[in-house]
């Protein structure tokens, strides 16, 4: 089993804080100015469909905003969405633009060392391609243009290992937009996201081919010391997975519900029978 969690009796005692832990005892700083401001602000994506993306009228919605709703209501405040994108997101909740950041981010240690992710973990991706070419193996990208995200882990790995030249983006959909004029001739990213657009009439044609690699759990982060504010997410995911929140979301957004949220659902559920939603 993943580091995130090593045992049942781990998932225990977590379980335990997401049953046992007051919100209204909480002592740290950060919770006292959000209910003081009487407003949670959240980094979110809004171009990364269905996890966040805008609507037709330019609101940000998604599986992760509606998280970020739940977390809201449990404080009892309005809440604020700010887009976020790879490589600004840990930054502004470093800066203290943002309360929380829940943003499609791989739990890596490097990023620990900069902001406090939370334990356990809420969501799980792994790494793929979206391309109309004919790719059998990674190791065929080699030498090719490919359609990447600034920041994104996998650029690395997808150049080093597979001998591709990435083409950096700063947003998905700049780097869609290159795709589609041949710019590139795959774009690599979340395979979570790319079911995503295969769903779409605007994407008929294209396909992810290859074996999906480094399945990666996500994390939701806060600025690094707010222990009480960590405490209460840590709560907040547990819940989540025990109720099948996120098996809920999914569905509500039209994904598959995927192994990790079913896995961690079954899990908590056998820990913490007790929880309801």
């Amino acid at each position: 089993m993943r580091k995130w969690i090593k045992t049942t009796a781990a998932a225990a005692g977590i379980a335990a804080l997401a049953s046992g832990f007051a919100v209204s005892g909480a002592s740290a700083d950060v919770i006292n100015d959000i209910r003081e401001r009487g407003k949670l602000i959240v980094g979110v994506k809004a171009d990364y469909a269905p996890y966040g993306f805008l609507d037709s009228s330019g609101k940000i919605i998604g599986l992760e905003p509606d998280l970020a709703q739940d977390v809201a209501d449990t404080l009892g405040v309005e809440l604020e969405l700010v887009p976020v994108v790879s490589s600004n997101r840990m930054q502004f909740l470093e800066q203290g633009k943002i309360d929380l950041m829940i943003a499609t981010m791989t739990d890596r240690n490097d990023r620990r060392e900069v902001v406090q992710i939370v334990d356990p973990n809420y969501y799980s991706s792994g790494t793929n391609i979206l391309t109309k070419g004919n790719f059998a193996n990674w190791e065929d990208l080699k030498g090719a243009p490919v359609c990447g995200i600034q920041g994104a882990f996998y650029n690395r790995k997808t150049s080093e290992e597979f001998g591709a030249t990435i083409v950096a983006f700063k947003g998905t959909a700049e780097a869609l937009t290159a795709l589609q004029q041949n710019r590139c001739v795959a774009f690599v990213y979340d395979d979570s996201f790319i079911v995503s657009r295969l769903g779409d009439a605007d994407w008929e044609g294209w396909k992810m081919p290859l074996p999906t690699i480094d399945d990666a759990p996500w994390g939701l982060a806060v600025k690094k010391g707010e222990d009480a504010f960590a405490a209460l997410m840590a709560g907040m995911i547990v819940e989540w997975h025990t109720s099948g929140r996120i098996l809920e979301l999914e569905s509500k957004y039209g994904l598959e519900q995927t192994p990790f949220a079913k896995k961690m659902h079954t899990l908590f559920r056998g820990v913490n029978p007790s929880i309801e939603r």
